[in-house]
C-alpha cells in the first residue's frame, strides 16, 4: 500500500504512476479496484480552526474520530453526521475525513441540516496527472470555483485525490429527543414523518423500522425547546399510531446512521434514494428480506439475497447503489446506478480531463 506523508508526496506517486491505483481513505468501505493501493492515511493534522468562524480546515487522512473529539473540544460538530461502515461491512481501518468526502456520506440530520457537500468550503487534491489543485476557500462567502468542490464531494476519488478539505461546523444541539410512533404501517409512517417535517418543530431526523413498525422523529436544540417540541408532536401525531417520548435517543440515531439493523446478516445491502412520496408503493416490489427507511422515507435500505439485481424492480425516479456483496456480485452489476447516455459521456468527459490515464478508481463510476 502507497501511503505517502505529504501533498508532494501524493503528487509525485500519481504523477509517476503509469497502471491503475486504488484510492482509499482508511479503507473502512471496502473497495476492491484492481490496481496499486493508495492510501491518504498519512496526510492527518489540522492546518486550521476557528471555532468563531465556524471554519475546519484538516488533512484528508485525519481520522473522524480526532476531527469530532477536536469540535467536541469547542462544543461544535460536523452538521452531516457522517456513517461509519465497519460494523455493516465487516471491514477494518479508521474513518478518514477525506474518505468522507469523497463518498459524500451524510447520515440522519441530512434532511435539516443538509448534505457532506453542502458544508464542504474548499478542498486541495491531486488530479490524475499529478498537479496539485486548489478549490474553494475557507468560508461561506468565498465561492470562488465552488462547483469543483461539489464535484469532488461523491466522486470517490476518481477525480483526483484530496489532500485537505475546508468545512463549515456547527455548534453542538444543547438537547436531542425523539418521538417513537408505535404501530404505523409504513404508509403511515411516511404520512407521519411528512407531517412532521412540515411542521415548524424543525424536525432533525425521521426513520421508520418497518420489522418494529415504529417511526421516530428526533428534534434537537435548546433543553425546554426540545421538551416542548416533542409534546407537540406527540400531541399532532397522534392520528398515525400510538406516539410517545422515545427514553434513549444517541444511541438510537447512531443505529439509524449505520444501519444497525442489518449488521451482521447475511446478504446483499442496496442503499436507494427515491422521493419518499414514492417509498410506500416500491417497498413492496423490491421483494427484500428487510428493509429500513431514513429522511422521511426518501433513503431506503434493502437487504437482499446474495446475488440479486435489484434494480429493475425500481419503476420510480431514483437510483440504487450497491453498498455490500460479493466480489462476483460487484463486478457484474457494478456498485452504483448506470447513468443515461448524455450523463454518463458528461462524467466520462470529466473523468478525461481529471484524469487523463484513468488511473483512479477505474471503473467505480463508469
Amino acid at each position: 500500500m502507497l501511503t505517502p506523508q505529504s501533498e508532494a508526496e501524493l503528487a509525485e506517486i500519481i504523477a509517476g504512476a503509469s497502471g491503475p491505483l486504488c484510492i482509499q481513505g482508511g479503507g473502512t468501505r471496502g473497495l476492491a479496484i484492481d490496481g496499486e493501493g493508495l492510501s491518504t492515511r498519512g496526510l492527518t493534522g489540522v492546518e486550521l480552526y476557528e471555532p468563531g468562524a465556524l471554519t475546519l480546515v484538516v488533512r484528508a487522512g485525519t481520522p473522524v474520530a480526532e476531527v469530532e473529539a477536536l469540535l467536541a473540544a469547542e462544543n461544535q460538530r460536523l452538521a452531516f453526521e457522517p456513517m461509519d461502515h465497519r460494523g455493516l461491512l465487516g471491514t477494518g481501518g479508521e474513518p478518514t475525513i477525506g474518505g468522507v468526502i469523497a463518498a459524500g456520506v451524510s447520515g440522519p440530520r441530512r434532511i435539516q441540516a443538509g448534505s457532506a457537500r453542502d458544508h464542504l468550503l474548499g478542498v486541495r487534491f491531486a488530479d490524475g496527472a499529478g498537479q496539485i489543485v486548489k478549490n474553494g476557500g475557507r468560508v461561506m462567502k468565498n465561492v470562488t470555483g465552488y462547483d469543483l468542490v461539489k464535484l469532488m464531494c461523491g466522486a470517490h476519488g476518481t477525480l483526483g485525490v484530496l489532500s485537505e478539505v475546508s468545512l463549515k461546523v456547527l455548534p453542538v444541539a444543547e438537547a436531542s429527543a425523539t418521538v417513537a410512533i408505535e404501530g404505523a404501517d409504513l404508509g403511515a409512517a411516511v404520512a407521519a414523518m411528512s407531517a412532521a417535517l412540515g411542521s415548524p418543530y424543525d424536525v432533525t431526523g425521521a426513520a421508520y423500522d418497518p420489522e418494529k413498525q415504529t417511526a421516530f422523529i428526533r428534534v434537537e436544540g435548546f433543553a425546554d425547546s426540545a421538551a416542548y417540541r416533542c409534546r407537540r408532536l406527540v400531541s399532532e401525531l397522534a392520528g398515525f399510531g400510538s406516539p410517545r417520548i422515545e427514553d434513549e435517543s444517541a444511541a438510537l440515531w447512531r443505529g439509524i446512521r449505520d444501519a444497525a439493523a442489518f449488521q451482521g446478516r447475511a446478504g446483499d445491502i442496496w442503499r436507494i434514494s427515491v422521493k419518499p412520496s414514492d417509498a410506500v408503493a416500491l417497498a413492496p416490489r423490491l421483494q427484500a428480506e428487510a428493509l429500513q427507511f431514513d429522511w422521511g422515507g426518501g433513503l431506503i435500505w434493502a437487504l437482499l439475497p446474495a446475488g440479486t439485481d435489484l434494480r429493475p424492480r425500481i419503476n420510480v425516479p431514483g437510483h440504487a447503489a450497491l453498498v455490500r456483496a460479493g466480489a462476483g456480485t460487484r463486478a457484474r452489476l457494478g456498485v452504483f446506478q448506470p447513468q443515461p447516455g448524455p450523463l454518463a459521456a458528461l462524467s466520462a468527459g470529466l473523468r478525461r480531463q481529471f484524469d487523463p490515464k484513468g488511473i483512479l478508481n477505474p471503473g467505480l463510476m463508469g
